[in-house]
């Protein structure tokens, strides 16, 4: 058998694709995992000192280093004003207890939550209280003028007090910068930490690429193999055996499917081939049969039109030369002969025109529908004038197709809108048009008695009337011969079966040529055959839905 060439049997892996991508994807996400938590916690730490650093401790010390500043500029104005008694000297006094107050302000915000440098504040502010109270403000309330003589007398005093302040200033600054550089120190061993974490997240992350490539290798040579032998067996070569060296088992389990598939299509394509073989002997056995049916179809027509003519010219001499003659009942007999005759000639007629529908017009050429649309009234002229019809029509598309046809899908369609005319009001039909993407799409509407819907697909039959012969007559192949000659032009009719107040047909005709059908031999027409009764393009216009 073909493609049963086989390869020596190679060790198959145990683990598959799925289970190595995801064992891996798993293992690197865990690792990853990991050195994130441990990169954020890294950052985390980072950014919880440089807050510290920047937004607390650096902040804190230079506020310390203002109200040091602030402090001295009040004892430097107070001593300038208990030297001299200038008022000038105050200036800075009065400047300096502004800053003080700005800086303890800010620094008992930075410091909020550090009880120890809060103490320490509080034991400068304390100390200068004490200052202020003996010398600073006994000072500040002397006579300006003359220097002040209780300078002089409590210098020493001053000099103390004041150095206490200072004391407990420089406490208060020693303690905010070992905080400082704590805070520096732990911001420099985060940013380490940091460093580290992130150059372990970059080396592991090349390691993982290296294995994924080297991964993704033990999985794409093999498919690459796969891929070679695929190609070779499509290109036609559909004896050369498909298998797939090594990887993993779901690869390997593929290359054994396809095999299995490439063995199934030969035999397939086997089966085939002896299939279509047998198809053409078919479908040349029913070409040929399909021959001989249409030329059976046009003999058999056009001999039925002599019988028929005959009995109907019979009957008519009858009728003509023995009415009054016979009695009642014979001169009924002969009418229903006489019209049984007609209808039977009608029906061929009209069942030759459909079978013509798409046999005999093949050729498309630009089809004007406006003008197919004015023969098409032209024709009906009468009726619309009995009827005091009004039929008006949008601007109509140039199409492809053939015009006798389109000219007989018009026509019957006006036909049935002036036949089943509401019996209350005088017809109103319009046709309308619209494109539709490929297509154009047509409408004919009317005010007539309409189309139940129920019955909406069931009048396109052939044969199918919903109406008596008394009522309305016509041999039910008009909107049947509409269909088919809509489908011969590449679309399809239908009725709008949401319209109310009449009847409105909907179709579609192609707005550029179908693909041409394969051409069937056509069926030698009898000689004589629109002597014999045929009639011409359009005379199905009386037909009935």
């Amino acid at each position: 058998m073909p493609g049963a060439t086989t390869r020596p049997a190679r060790s198959r892996a145990v683990w598959t694709t799925r289970r190595w991508l995801g064992t891996s994807v798993l293992a690197s996400l865990a690792v990853l995992l990991v050195l994130g938590v441990l990169g954020g916690w890294a950052l985390a730490r980072a950014s919880d000192a440089t807050d510290r650093l920047t937004g607390r401790t650096s902040p804190a010390l230079i506020s310390a280093v203002r109200l040091d500043a602030a402090l001295v500029g009040q004892e430097t104005g107070i001593r300038g004003y208990g030297l001299s008694g200038s008022p000038d000297f105050l200036a800075p006094y009065t400047q300096g207890r502004t800053d003080e107050d700005a800086a303890v302000g800010r620094l008992r915000t930075l410091l909020a939550g550090d009880g120890p440098a809060l103490a320490d504040l509080d034991a400068v502010l304390d100390r200068a209280a004490v200052w202020r109270r003996d010398v600073a403000e006994p000072v500040a309330a002397a006579p300006s003028g003359a220097p002040v003589p209780l300078a002089a007398a409590n210098a020493e005093a001053g000099k103390r007090d004041f150095d206490a302040v200072r004391a407990a200033s420089d406490t208060l600054r020693a303690r905010l910068e070992d905080s400082r550089a704590r805070s520096a120190a732990e911001l420099a061993d985060a940013e380490d930490f940091s460093h580290w974490v992130f150059g372990s997240i970059g080396a592991i992350v090349l390691l993982l690429a290296g294995a994924a490539f080297l991964g993704l290798r033990a999985i794409t040579l093999p498919l690459d193999a796969l891929s070679r032998d695929v190609r070779r067996v499509a290109a036609g070569e559909f004896d050369h055996p498909v298998d797939l060296p090594g990887g993993p088992a779901d690869l390997a389990q593929l290359g054994t499917d396809v095999e299995q598939m490439r063995r199934r299509l030969v035999e397939q394509l086997a089966l085939a081939d002896r299939i279509r073989d047998r198809l053409d002997e078919q479908a040349a056995d029913l070409r040929r049969s399909n021959t001989e049916l249409e030329q059976f179809a046009y003999v058999a027509s056009h001999d039925l039109q002599e019988p028929l003519r005959k009995v109907a010219s019979f009957c008519q001499l009858l009728q003509r030369r023995y009415a009054g003659q016979l009695d009642q009942r014979a001169d009924q007999y002969i009418g229903f002969a006489v019209d049984g005759a007609n209808r039977m000639q009608t029906l061929i007629n009209d069942l030759l025109a459909f079978s013509r529908v798409g046999r005999l017009h093949r050729q498309y050429a630009p089809v004007d529908l406006d003008r197919v649309f004015t023969d098409a009234r032209d024709a009906l002229a009468v009726a619309v004038e009995e009827t005091g019809a009004e039929i008006t029509a949008d601007p109509l598309p140039t199409l492809p197709g053939d015009t006798t046809q389109l000219g007989m899908l018009l026509q019957n369609l006006l036909s049935n809108a002036l036949k089943f005319r509401s019996p209350d009001r005088p017809p109103r039909i319009a046709v309308t048009a619209r494109r539709a993407g490929e297509h154009w799409e047509l409408a004919v509407t009317d005010n007539g008695i309409g189309i139940d819907p129920e019955f909406a697909e069931r009048i396109f039959v052939i044969f199918q009337r919903l109406h008596t012969r008394e009522e309305y007559p016509g041999n039910g192949i008009g909107l049947a011969m509409c269909q088919k000659i809509v489908e011969f032009h590449g679309g399809a009719i239908a009725v709008d079966t949401a319209h109310t107040g009449g009847a409105r047909i909907v179709l579609t005709l192609a707005a550029e040529a179908p693909a041409p059908a394969p051409a069937e031999p056509d069926a030698p027409e009898a000689a004589g055959d629109t002597a014999a009764g045929e009639r011409p393009a359009g005379a199905l216009a009386g037909s009935a839905r």
